[in-house]
């Protein structure tokens, strides 16, 4: 099997103010073959999407190459020109991001953004277009592809988005595709039937995939072999069975042990019976909800039905279940971003206003949201310290120093160096 893509001693480094470059990649090498998928893994910020990007001929602002080789079909598209990579993306290489959501223009049609790209490009005619839509529908295992590309893109589940994002980039027959944590958003389940989809068509087309991931846990459902990374270089490199199942280097093993982590102590125990006379932290009571108009008591898709949880203060509760069954819509009635048709949400023991603007600030600051997706969720055009500080003001009134040194303790705990509160969210991995 030959070689499609082969990074050779690739070297990325990374320009500050004063014109210094500091190493982000160190002479990283790997080949791909085709109708083969690698795998990239690492920790944040290891330069997994930095290398993947690189078979694009395309670095992040701020950064550069420095030496080595990205040769596909032999040839190094680090020395193209600008009208040969315009030729190269979309066409020879295809990327596949993290958030399908984002990815997908909500006013039009799946349909038309599927076989736009191939279109403009001039690979196919729109009627030709059309109909290896359809095709790539059924080998991504889509329901009703005859149908499906009429519908709009909020009309159909996290998981099925995911595997349109794959087709839109199948659509003109590109040589490689690069994964780019595409399934990250979804549910463990959802990402393993994606991922199987993805490989199968990547083998059917005869295409081949550069697949970046943080999580071992699923990659040995896509990858062939494994590229592990660490400070932006090498650290194991082999099969999946090899690497995922013995592992030669320590860094290696703590993923895996991070993945597999051994039980924790008195897990399991009884709480005491003094902690069970109190009320639960939070607790939902009888819960009906759903989305759009309600009538007769009931929304026009109705989610979740005679739900209950209580949790208890000190413990987490994790709520598991395939994509659609429901966890996202239960989160988003406790805190308040969805009223529910039926049933109580209780903090405390006191209910809660079914509505976010109901709610006191004090309820509002007690109950916070982490969503799926970083890069939808936080503000493009605003700092890292601007967006943390909002919250700090507008809860606990915090401002001037006392705000700034609260931002770096929030920096600390999350292991960021505190300099990363003057940057903006796509300068961070």
């Amino acid at each position: 099997m030959s070689d499609l893509l082969e990074v050779d001693n690739l070297r990325i480094s990374a320009r500050n103010d004063d014109d210094e470059l500091t190493p982000i990649v160190k002479g990283v090498s790997f080949t791909v073959a085709r109708g083969e998928v690698v795998a990239l893994i690492g920790e944040s910020g290891s330069g997994k999407t930095t290398i993947a990007l690189s078979s694009l001929g395309y670095t992040k602002p701020g950064l550069e190459f420095t030496g080595g080789e990205v040769r596909l079909h032999g040839e190094d598209v680090i020395s193209m020109d600008s009208d040969q990579l315009r030729g190269l993306r979309g066409q020879r290489v295809a990327y596949l991001a993290q958030s399908a959501a984002a990815t997908f223009n909500p006013a039009l049609t799946i349909g038309e953004q599927v076989t736009e790209t191939c279109v403009l490009h001039g690979i196919l005619t729109q009627e030709e277009a059309d109909v290896r839509a359809q095709t790539l529908y059924r080998a991504l295992e889509l329901p009703d592809p005859d149908k499906l590309g009429k519908r709009y893109p909020h009309q159909v589940s996290g998981g099925q988005l995911q595997r349109l994002m794959a087709a839109t980039a199948l659509c003109g027959k590109p040589d490689l595709l690069v994964l780019d944590e595409p399934t990250t958003a979804l549910d463990v389940t959802t990402q393993i039937e994606v991922l199987k989809a993805f490989k199968s068509v990547i083998k059917q087309e005869g295409a081949a995939a550069i697949y970046v991931t943080h999580d071992l846990s699923v990659v040995a459902q896509i990858a062939d072999h494994i590229v592990v990374l660490y400070a932006g270089e090498i650290q194991e490199y082999g099969t999946a069975e090899q690497v995922v199942e013995k592992p030669s280097h320590d860094y290696t093993r703590r993923l895996m042990h991070a993945v597999r982590p051994p039980p924790a102590a008195g897990q399991g125990d009884e709480t005491t019976g003094e902690h069970h006379r109190e009320a639960p932290a939070l607790e939902v009571k009888d819960l009906l909800a759903g989305y759009g108009r309600i009538q007769n008591g009931l929304p026009a898709i109705t989610v979740l039905r005679d739900v209950n949880v209580a949790i208890e203060r000190g413990h987490s509760v994790g709520i598991i279940g395939e994509s659609g069954c429901g966890k996202s819509t239960l989160a988003r009635v406790m805190a308040g971003l969805l009223p529910a048709a039926e049933g109580q949400v209780l903090l405390d023991g006191k209910e809660l206003k079914p509505a976010l603007e109901q709610r006191k600030r004090e309820e509002l600051q007690k109950i916070q949201f982490v969503f799926q997706m970083a890069d939808t969720a936080l503000n493009p055009r605003q700092r890292i310290d601007n967006i943390l500080g909002r919250p700090l003001e507008f809860y606990l009134g915090l401002k001037g120093d006392e705000k700034r040194r609260r931002i770096g303790e929030l920096l600390d705990m999350v292991e960021l160096p505190q300099e990363f509160a003057g940057r903006y969210p796509e300068e961070l991995s």
